[in-house]
């Protein structure tokens, strides 16, 4: 059995759906659907069993996921994808207890099972990029997170070094990725989908003003991924279990927002008009001007299929999922 947390979610449905094309379907999915509508992505996957993520803890805490395992061939692999992925969530305690200390447990868990253990750490963790962007396991230590959403990812990344581990599991540093199934996420949506909505209702879109000269407005740069390529280069490492460590997954090279925002105009057939407004004072200073995976490691380990390029897969997210209000598996 596979368990996957976070699997109603943007990364974790579209890991399940992958799972489902490779004869998969023996997956107990762990999350909180809440009211956002995320269960939605649920419905075309299929998998075993479901619980929510509280009554999923109590049965780690109590010792029980022995018996909940009986009926399966044991348990293969733990790919945990559930965390708060909020930049800007203020509430430090609540992010060490999701991402930090739930973790912990699973990890410790998945080990004793001799499970395979593949987690999303993230490329918050970098912060600015002042070390770059190498997914070098000996320089955890060196990186500063910008927001206590990546210092909650960071703090992982350091106790699995400090205890021996890292190397018999695989964290994922996750640039941006996008794709379908990501409409529960609020704020969090990728521009694609905000975009879309943006130019469907008005015919324009916002894009930040740089406020640094060495960059012009929307020129901003960012490495993207596309959802179904960030599924495929996670569950690389299923099998593969001689690769440890953390590895960046991302398209391995920089778009501007202006070039994201000209791909989706061009898949709606809509003339490019964008705006640029004032980027808010409050997050000015914690504002990333370049992301850029470096994904050597990840090719070391065996990966080598190609990316797919963001205008086709704008193309394909808005014309086979946002247009016609699909998601993945249908």
């Amino acid at each position: 059995m596979i368990i996957v947390t976070g699997g109603a979610g943007l990364i974790g449905s579209a890991v399940v759906q992958h799972l489902n094309t490779l004869g998969r379907e023996d997956i107990l999915i762990v999350d909180h659907l809440g009211t956002t509508g995320k269960w939605r992505n649920l419905t075309p996957l299929r998998f075993m069993d479901y619980l929510e993520k509280d009554a999923f803890e109590k049965i780690l805490d109590d010792g029980s996921l022995a018996g909940r395992l009986s009926g399966s061939n044991g348990l293969d692999a733990v790919i945990h994808l559930g965390a708060c992925s909020a930049t800007t969530e203020p509430d430090a305690t609540y992010l060490i207890r999701n991402n930090f200390e739930y973790s912990r447990k699973l990890a410790l868990t998945a080990l004793a099972a001799d499970a395979r253990f593949i987690y999303a750490s993230s490329a918050a963790t970098y912060g600015d990029g002042e070390h770059g962007f190498v997914d070098d396991d000996s320089q955890l230590a060196l990186l500063r997170p910008m927001n206590m959403y990546g210092y909650s990812k960071q703090l992982f990344d350091l106790w699995a070094m400090r205890q021996g581990i890292l190397n018999k599991i695989v964290g994922i540093k996750y640039f941006n990725v996008y794709g379908p199934n990501e409409q529960h996420k609020g704020e969090m949506r990728s521009l694609v989908l905000k975009a879309h909505e943006q130019i469907g209702a008005t015919g324009t879109l916002k894009l930040f003003k740089s406020h640094r000269p060495e960059y012009g407005d929307g020129e901003q740069l960012r490495d993207f991924i596309y959802v179904k390529d960030a599924a495929a280069m996670t569950l690389h490492f299923l099998n593969n279990r001689s690769a440890g460590g953390v590895f960046n997954v991302g398209g391995g090279t920089t778009v501007s927002w202006n070039r994201l925002a000209r791909a989706v105009f061009s898949a709606m057939g809509k003339p490019v008009n964008i705006e640029y407004i004032d980027m808010p004072e409050s997050i000015r200073t914690t504002y990333q001007y370049l992301t850029c995976a470096e994904t050597a490691k990840i090719h070391a380990a065996g990966y080598s299929a190609p990316v797919t390029n963001v205008e086709e897969a704008v193309a394909d997210y808005i014309r086979n999922y946002l247009v016609p209000g699909k998601r993945l598996g249908d």
